[in-house]
């Protein structure tokens, strides 16, 4: 039970003016446990409450400080590897106490958000792009044919890195993981208005029919018409905002 100091200071006083703990434990002003253990120790000259006892802190503000650095240095280090850096530098803790450490500071341990390579042309022809249709409202973007490639892993699985962030840095530069196109994934070209076969491409049909089998062909075509107006829709009144945000970002990866 806490018992604010007031109270502390109340039990004091009618120990001093000759009350025994029975009979202040009589005037319910706390309970006859507590009221013996505050006057028990009231020969410390104090009626602050102790502090909770536990293992002493062995770091301090600075040498934490210089943790959150070695980890906004490189997002994908492990607290096993931060803990040797820290060490270097001094401090002796374990990869627990440096979870511990960098969680009290908001960097939590994430899976790292895949996003694609960007080049600087990549990113000097998004900004260009997105200058040019900023004006551009859902209507005037509804009046476009989109036309892109879908890839489709034909077998493995992506891998994973986990990266330490802090909220709202999902795609931060140095929190992302770039990837790039493996060259076991099959990209067959696609348009809203259009069929999943591409037209007047006479050796990319002869490779479907040679290579892709005709029950992958078959599920590429229904996965493609299952897609609902409603989604088309959406992702059409979301481009005013996804040519602000890539501003807003100056051309870098945002959260579309």
């Amino acid at each position: 039970m806490v018992i604010s100091k007031e109270t502390r200071a109340v039990i004091t006083a009618l120990h001093k003016n000759g009350l025994t703990g029975k009979s202040i434990a009589a005037r319910k002003i706390a309970p006859q446990s507590t009221i013996y253990r505050i006057i028990n120790f009231k020969e410390r000259g104090s009626i602050v409450a102790k502090k909770a006892p536990g293992c002493p802190r062995k770091t301090s503000k600075r040498q934490d400080c210089l943790l959150k650095v070695f980890q906004l240095q490189d997002r994908t280090t492990s607290s096993a590897e931060l803990a040797q850096e820290w060490q270097q530098a001094g401090v002796s803790a374990s990869a627990c106490t440096v979870r511990r450490r960098l969680l009290e500071q908001g960097l939590v341990s994430r899976r790292a958000a895949k996003k694609p390579l960007l080049s600087r042309k990549n990113i000097r022809d998004r900004l260009i792009f997105c200058k040019r249709f900023r004006e551009w409202t859902a209507e005037d973007w509804g009046k476009v044919i989109f036309s892109d490639e879908s890839p489709f892993r034909l077998f493995g699985t992506s891998g994973k890195q986990l990266v330490r962030r802090r909220r709202g840095e999902s795609y931060h530069q140095s929190c992302l993981m770039p990837n790039v196109k493996h060259p076991e994934t099959i990209h067959p070209r696609e348009s809203a208005f259009s069929q999943v076969l591409p037209k007047n491409t006479a050796m990319y049909k002869e490779w479907y029919q040679n290579v892709l089998p005709d029950k992958m062909q078959a599920l590429i075509v229904q996965e493609w018409t299952a897609i609902s107006q409603d989604l088309v829709q959406k992702l059409i009144e979301s481009m005013p905002g996804r040519t602000a945000e890539v501003l807003k970002k100056r051309g870098q990866h945002c959260k579309y």
